[in-house]
């Protein structure tokens, strides 16, 4: 039985920062279950001391020290979450802000919330124009807009390019739309017509048989659809028509959304918008 211990990631914002950074490393310890408790906005003494009588509280639930990481800037309100003698708390703003201020000579404006604010309007507005794009070209739609896009993600259904074209343009500011193949368009020489002008911009996404099976199943379980057979037939002529038509394609499989995002960016030469 694996061990278990509780994380609470805290922040005076969305905290975005606080779960990214503390998951990545919690991912290191594989033998360990983790509780994970992502509490945002604690940006008063008041909430903070709520907040410490939930961690105190857990601790003495659970027999161990919760783990408590901090993505908060204003020090009345770090102080005010008093559990170090009952938890293992990591401030992840003061551990590097100082060794900053040192390096570069000046004082941190200690501002809440800029890295996950509107900030910049320009940067806001591409990321808002780049998410209703690829919402509105998600599976082949507005094929004519097509021109438009940085990036078309090709693959046969749920093989996860609706998901990635979003993350592209959350993350990035790109402008990815994706077309289904389907098996109307297996046992042809060429691309389907609709790509064929834009064949510098294509990018495959395929996945395993097995997989494709999974997720196939949650959505029309028992069905021809999301039969071995079929997914299997599927992935075996998308990934023929994508060698013959020298269009680079990835595994889906066992890779995260930024894994996928990343190496389709590296791969493609995308430029991020921010």
């Amino acid at each position: 039985m694996p061990h278990r211990r509780s994380a609470f990631f805290i922040s005076d914002r969305t905290g975005i920062t606080a779960e990214s950074l503390g998951h990545t490393l919690l991912t290191q310890f594989e033998a360990v279950e983790f509780k994970r408790e992502t509490i945002p906005f604690i940006d008063s003494p008041d909430k903070a001391n709520e907040v410490s009588q939930r961690i105190a509280a857990r601790a003495q639930a659970d027999h161990h020290r919760p783990l408590v990481f901090l993505s908060i800037i204003d020090p009345g309100v770090r102080k005010a979450i008093a559990v170090d003698e009952c938890a293992l708390v990591i401030d992840l703003f003061d551990s590097f802000i100082s060794c900053l201020e040192d390096e570069l000579g000046m004082h941190a404006s200690r501002t809440a919330g800029k890295s996950h604010g509107i900030g910049n309007e320009k940067t806001y507005h591409h990321r808002i124009d780049a998410v209703n794009f690829s919402m509105n070209h998600d599976d082949g739609l507005k094929p004519n807009a097509l021109a438009e896009a940085d990036v078309i993600l090709v693959g046969v259904s749920r093989s996860g390019k609706t998901p990635t074209c979003l993350y592209l343009a959350l993350q990035y500011g790109i402008r990815a739309a994706n077309y289904p193949l389907t098996p109307e368009d297996f046992g042809k020489p060429v691309l389907p017509k609709l790509l064929l002008p834009h064949r510098h911009k294509l990018f495959g996404l395929t996945i395993t048989p097995e997989r494709l099976v999974q997720i196939r199943s949650e959505r029309r379980p028992n069905s021809t659809y999301a039969s071995l057979d079929n997914c299997r037939f599927e992935i075996n002529e998308a990934e023929a028509m994508m060698r013959q038509q020298s269009v680079p394609f990835i595994s889906t499989t066992h890779k995260s959304i930024e894994e996928i995002a990343s190496t389709i960016i590296h791969s493609a030469h995308l430029t991020k918008r921010f």
